[in-house]
């Protein structure tokens, strides 16, 4: 079993707490993408990271010397979003952090995927960025169908808890043979289940620190129903599971408090 989560937009160093475990799996084509950044211009970059000259400047120095393995920051650690902030691995225990090593994969535009020990260095490439390198034509052309060959485990199953940016370097690979879980976490705004982008990212992190404390494992063809129930169990933040508004294979949350709002 894979949970997958995105990652976050800023990044932070940090070396003090624990240290990376890992190298990143694609780390060969990480250093490709590097190489092509370090060779577009300023205007060419701050287009491709459409983004300010601020934003530009910045990520155009952080180029200049990026060294992708030295001064390593554990993944984990090193996304600085609204996500990782309710998720809270730096309170994580051994058990915690032993059970996301093995379940948990963060999506990346220039690492492709990331165990939560791996090493990085902050960068900014959004996996929706239309790159130009070796007649690609964006990311989702450069990494094909490698994430979901990495993230696929003989039972076959993954528990999506990405957004629709980074899900969708996953799903045209998919087949009737993989197990596809994702959890959607909404409001009732009238009559329809409606994601808001901030709250669903706080879920989303409260969802891997629920599943961390929790730890399911698949090990049998029957604990698959096992995995269902813990997942269903989860109410954090004023979400509960509603079957109503669910599938087998789309398990919908909502926020009690904003129910029937209308807003």
């Amino acid at each position: 079993m894979k949970i997958l989560i995105s990652p976050a937009k800023k990044m932070r160093i940090d070396t003090d707490d624990f240290a990376p475990k890992d190298l990143p799996v694609f780390l060969d084509r990480a250093e490709k993408l590097r190489s092509y950044l370090q060779g577009l211009s300023f205007e060419e970059l701050r287009r491709l990271l459409a983004c300010n000259e601020k934003i530009a400047g910045e990520n155009s120095l952080r180029l200049q010397d990026m060294d992708l393995r030295a001064n390593l920051t554990p993944a984990i650690l090193s996304y600085d979003g609204i996500q990782y902030t309710y998720m809270a691995p730096r309170v994580f225990t051994d058990e915690a952090l032993s059970y996301i090593q093995e379940h948990l994969r963060i999506l990346s535009g220039v690492y492709g995927v990331l165990r939560p020990l791996d090493g990085v260095v902050p960068y900014r490439l959004e996996m929706q960025a239309k790159i130009k390198m070796e007649g690609y034509k964006d990311l989702y052309d450069f990494w094909g169908d490698a994430i979901c060959r990495e993230v696929r485990d003989p039972d076959r199953i993954i528990v999506n808890l990405a957004s629709r940016e980074y899900a969708s370097v996953i799903e045209p690979y998919l087949t009737p043979q993989d197990i596809y879980i994702t959890c959607i976490f909404g409001e009732l705004v009238n009559g329809h289940v409606v994601q808001k982008g901030v709250r669903a990212k706080m879920a989303r992190g409260d969802m891997v620190s629920f599943l961390a404390k929790k730890r399911p494992e698949v090990r049998r063809p029957e604990d698959l129903s096992d995995l269902m129930d813990s997942l269903r169990a989860f109410e954090v933040g004023g979400y509960r599971y509603r079957e109503e508004y669910s599938t087998d294979r789309a398990l919908v949350f909502l926020k009690e408090a904003q129910e029937g709002a209308g807003v």
